[in-house]
């Protein structure tokens, strides 16, 4: 057995992700793996490459292949063929009524909805009697109606019920009736058919009659029937022995013969006792990523987890925009179980009919904070609400949220709106710089640099052509628009300089916009670099969404190969990419969002090797860029330099603001250098080489006791690695048999 099927993982997962070499799960699998195997929603949060993409992937597929597995058999199970058992409907309920497999434990956790069920079979003749025991404080109803009754027990003249507040109703009309009931109390609600007549009892004591069933209702089908709002209920109709002995002449509802009982008609269109087949369409999962890189990641890593699942297979597809649909829908059309992809083009899908989410069991949301700071918060809204909270099968829809970082406001705002009592995994805590990043400041002001000044057109960086038509050439007067210039060009020859006086062998060089990023490009192109210098000082590829899809996947493999030795690109490289031992990254400027400054510096300094990120900011001046927000092009084609609020493109962007806000974030005053690059002597430099793990004349005058307990260390470790696997099977074990 290998360290994961400990965590709940099936054999066929186990052996897979043993053949990929991972011997034990990482910390955010561990935690995550058993709860999202247990059927709750769980936000998640941890450092990229920490395993967080197979904490979540992992169960998703196990859960899929089990859903694949009661589709085909689950049927004749739980129906017996032509003969239906008595439970809670699947197929006669409120969107966010749950019911377990078994068909008898229901929950509800909506607090401003109320959620109905009625039973899969009622009652045409004779006198019955049921149970139900409350398993938490929430509020229920508990009674009979037929099938025109409205869910909402007792609120129409169809329903008869009997409230937690000791009140019976029935057609709207609230009477006094016995007294109330909760948590871990028994009701046992009877019905006399012959007679018309409808009672209830708490705990085996009879609280009298309740209603006459009129005339024109006798000959009609009743249902065990219920509503709650946040909470949950236990029903037996007869299988097992009642807790309290029911009144003389009252049998189980399992007893009920053919000729005293009816089927309900509402079976989900199933006909001789087999569910409605699954649409090729309708896939059981659904993967969102915020970029298609990391959807191809995501993607890969699935077919390689699901790859010795055969009986009966999974089937995947990647969904992304920037190529042909017409793959995609073909792969659709000839079913799909699981979809990972990008918001626009899976939003093209389902708008259009093209993608079903009729089965959707399992929404994942990866960078979750990325996508929403994306835009993508009112298209994941309205692609939750066409899922269904409760399948047709009886299961709750999960949920998982995954994030770099937890703690933004709007994350923690969508998952009250879409999640139920969601578990945090969160090994991450507030945003903070590892200690093996060294991230400095390097100030951009041109009135004490005026450098810029001596530098040919075509000697120094293209800017962005917001300053085109404005007079900022060195003769011209000193004036916003002119320092705002010149800050574009130092921050091309800082770029320059910072790459050669550290000799850097590998950087990312985070650039704002796409045209910046072109823009860079073409400078270290014209520094002797570019895409096919190999082993050259600028040796570069760019990465954008700009650019084709089959480019971006090149230029990241050149770059992880070491083909090159820079790789340009916006935020979008910030995320998720699995590209390891960067030892630099260069902030061209800082990020819109503070989140993500500790997003692009953390693509250093990981794996326990030192980096050094330097980032390039004009604290003193601000700095005029493009900003398309109400572009109808999005940029292409686009020269209005005025600003927004005159119906421009353009706005002033504050570098002291933001990185004021980044060091309030993070609690921190991050330490700034002279434009001379020259970095400060401390337990950094001199000590360390940036890409390599730290050297031994770094070690502490404790590094020799430290050396003799290591073999101590690594036992516990182990110990306590095995103590917490057993805990966690255990657990889920436990949590198996209670939902059984």
């Amino acid at each position: 057995m290998t360290a994961y099927e400990e965590l709940g993982v099936m054999p066929e997962i186990g052996k897979a992700v043993d053949e990929m070499g991972w011997m034990l799960p990482t910390d955010i699998q561990a935690e995550s793996i058993p709860l999202i195997l247990g059927g709750g929603d769980v936000l998640m949060a941890a450092e990229t490459g920490s395993g967080k993409t197979g904490a979540f992937s992992i169960p998703v597929i196990q859960i899929v292949h089990e859903s694949k597995c009661e589709t085909g058999t689950g049927a004749s199970r739980k129906y017996g063929g032509n003969i239906i058992k008595w439970q809670m409907n699947p197929h006669d309920r409120g969107k966010s009524f749950a019911i377990n497999s078994e068909g008898l434990l229901c929950q509800c956790r909506e607090f401003k909805e109320w959620q109905g069920c009625r039973s899969s079979k009622g009652i045409t003749s004779g006198k019955f009697y049921y149970e139900a025991t409350c398993k938490d404080e929430g509020l229920c109803r508990i009674g009979w109606s037929t099938i025109e009754a409205d869910l909402n027990l007792g609120t129409d003249k169809y329903g008869f019920g009997f409230g937690g507040t000791g009140k019976k109703s029935f057609n709207r009309q609230f009477d006094a009736y016995g007294e109330s009931f909760t948590m871990h109390d028994v009701i046992g609600c009877y019905i006399d058919m012959d007679n018309g007549l409808i009672s209830f009892s708490k705990n085996g004591n009879h609280l009298g009659h309740a209603f006459d069933i009129p005339g024109h209702l006798r000959k009609q089908t009743f249902y065990a029937t219920c509503v709650v709002k946040n909470a949950e209920l236990e029903f037996n109709f007869g299988d097992t022995s009642f807790k309290n002995k029911p009144e003389e002449g009252y049998i189980a509802l399992t007893s009920a013969s053919e000729e005293n009982s009816m089927p309900s008609p509402r079976s989900g269109g199933a006909k001789s006792g087999q569910t409605k087949r699954k649409a090729n369409n309708a896939p059981y999962a659904v993967i969102i990523e915020p970029s298609r890189e990391l959807a191809e990641q995501t993607f890969n890593n699935v077919r390689m987890f699901k790859k010795y699942i055969k009986n009966p297979p999974i089937s995947e597809v990647l969904i992304v925009g920037g190529v042909s649909p017409s793959e995609q829908l073909q792969i659709i059309e000839n079913g799909v179980d699981i979809v990972v992809a990008t918001p626009g083009r899976i939003d093209d899908f389902i708008s259009s009919g093209k993608l079903n989410l009729d089965q959707v069991r399992f929404i994942v949301l990866d960078e979750c904070d990325g996508l929403l700071s994306a835009g993508n918060g009112a298209m994941i809204t309205r692609m939750h609400a066409k899922m269904p909270q409760v399948t047709a099968d009886g299961k709750r829809l999960q949920v998982i949220v995954c994030s770099a970082t937890l703690h933004s406001f709007d994350v923690k705002k969508l998952a009250e709106k879409i999640m139920h009592f969601p578990t945090w995994v969160d090994l991450k805590g507030e945003d903070a710089v590892p200690e093996t990043v060294h991230h400095v400041v390097v100030p951009v002001n041109p009135k004490t640099d005026r450098s810029f000044e001596m530098l040919k057109p075509n000697g120094r960086i293209q800017t962005d052509g917001v300053h085109y038509n404005d007079r900022v050439g060195p003769k011209d007067r000193p004036s916003d628009e002119k320092f705002s210039e010149a800050i574009k060009i130092l921050k091309g020859e800082y770029c320059i300089k910072a790459i050669k006086k550290h000799n850097m062998d590998q950087c990312i060089v985070f650039c704002r916009t796409k045209l910046d990023c072109d823009n860079m490009e073409r400078y270290f192109c014209a520094q002797g670099g570019g895409p096919k210098s190999k082993g050259h000082l600028f040796s570069c590829v760019c990465l954008h969404s700009d650019r084709k899809p089959q480019e971006r996947r090149d230029n990241l493999e050149k770059f992880k190969r070491g083909e090159v030795r820079h790789l340009i690109c916006t935020d979008v490289a910030a995320r998720g990419l699995d590209v390891k031992g960067i030892p630099f990254v260069i902030n061209v400027t800082l990020p819109d969002e503070k989140q993500n400054y500790v997003h692009r510096i953390g693509r250093v300094g990981r794996a326990e090797r030192m980096g050094l990120a330097i980032s390039l900011v004009a604290i003193d001046h601000r700095e005029k860029v493009w900003y398309h927000s109400n572009c109808n092009n999005r940029g292409k084609g686009c020269y209005n330099t005025d600003l927004t609020d005159r119906g421009g493109c353009c706005i002033w962007y504050d570098e002291g603001s933001l990185l004021a806000d980044v060091e309030e974030h993070l609690k921190i005053t991050i330490e700034q250098v002279s434009q001379d690059l020259e970095i400060p002597v401390n337990e950094f430099d001199g000590k360390v080489v940036y890409g390599k793990k730290r050297s031994s004349q770094n070690k502490s005058l404790y590094q020799g006791h430290a050396d003799a307990l290591a073999p101590a260390v690594k036992e516990l470790q182990e110990l306590e690695k095995s103590a917490q696997t057993s805990f966690l099977k255990l657990a889920h074990e436990k949590f198996s048999m209670k939902v059984k």
